[in-house]
């Protein structure tokens, strides 16, 4: 086994922790593998100049898209807060456009997946992002089968993490396909990090769209609907609070918002079911009953159907972080 080398394209605006999560990972993982499978992790950009990321700290190159020309086992483009917004970097694009055939495994950390796009990269290809870019993701590239949920996502020799320290998942992922769980997990436990994250990106993100305008009936519904959770909420009772036919509830609720009358109720009672489960230490039967799934049964199923881990899981990892953070 040859030791591999890693490509990290960073940018002007980058987000600091995109590139510093992953090349820690990596850099950790020399201490348990042979001298022959060593990792080496370059920063790559479009000069040697140094560039500011995000968070103001100043990054310089290893490598110039000239001097990059080839060779890598891994590339990857680092995210940043302006790429989803931003017109496309023609030097970052031409020279991404080469990644397939400069690396046998090739992708991008969060927003980085907009740089991909642009070089046509995630056509018919599966990839995430950040939870809270994943939409226009799918929107700016419609060949793309954008996956919000995912951690990260691999396609062949494409692969692809969600927000920021998503990119720790991916990477410690990348190590244990190369050399086993046990190593991914010891690199994980030397940075304090879980080796495989239970769930997907939901759980970290509120769950509820945006609210309707504040003075139409689909905002009397929203309203109605999170002051009274735990009530049995049909598409009759409700258009009955919008004054509305339950056919025009449905086109206009739909229209306002993207997501359906019972999507809504059932994303406003996970909700207020997680903050329950983070603040509190009511039984789960209880808070089910009152957040209106019913059983705690019926609650399990949702979560597990919709964030990946049950409710018990859900409350034992927030309360884990919690308890770390009180040992500082």
């Amino acid at each position: 086994m040859t030791g591999q080398k890693i490509g990290i394209v960073i940018h002007e605006g980058v987000q600091a922790l995109d590139v510093a999560g992953p090349v820690d990972v990596f850099a950790e993982a020399n201490s348990y593998v042979g001298e022959d499978a060593q990792y080496e992790t370059l920063l790559i950009a479009a000069d040697l100049n140094p560039v500011r990321a995000s968070n103001k700290m100043r990054l310089v190159a290893d490598l110039s898209f000239a001097e990059a020309v080839g060779g890598f086992d891994m590339l990857f483009v680092a995210g940043g807060p302006a790429l989803p917004k931003a017109d496309p970097d023609t030097a970052l694009t031409e020279w991404l456009r080469g990644a397939p055939w400069r690396a046998s495994t090739y992708g991008s950390i969060c927003t980085g997946a907009f740089a991909l796009g642009h070089a046509g990269l995630l056509d018919d290809k599966r990839a995430t992002t950040h939870w809270q870019n994943a939409a226009e993701l799918a929107a700016r590239f419609p060949r793309a089968h954008v996956q919000p949920d995912s951690i990260y996502v691999r396609d062949g020799h494409l692969v692809t993490s969600a927000g920021v320290t998503a990119g720790i998942d991916l990477a410690l992922a990348l190590v244990g396909e190369r050399h086993g769980p046990a190593v991914a997990v010891a690199v994980a436990k030397r940075l304090v990090v879980v080796a495989q994250r239970q769930g997907g990106q939901s759980q970290f993100s509120p769950y509820l769209t945006a609210q309707a305008d504040p003075s139409s009936p689909i905002a009397r519904i929203q309203d109605h609907v999170m002051a009274h959770i735990g009530d049995r909420h049909t598409l009759a009772s409700l258009a009955g609070v919008a004054g509305m036919s339950t056919r025009n509830l449905s086109r206009h609720f739909f229209r306002e918002t993207g997501i359906t009358p019972h999507e809504f109720v059932e994303r406003a009672r996970m909700d207020a079911a997680r903050m329950l489960l983070e603040g509190s230490d009511r039984p789960l039967k209880s808070i089910a009953y009152d957040c209106g799934f019913g059983t705690a049964d019926r609650m399990r199923v949702v979560f597990s159907e919709r964030l990946g881990i049950t409710p018990a899981q859900y409350r034992a990892s927030f309360r884990r972080s919690e308890l770390d953070a009180k040992t500082w």
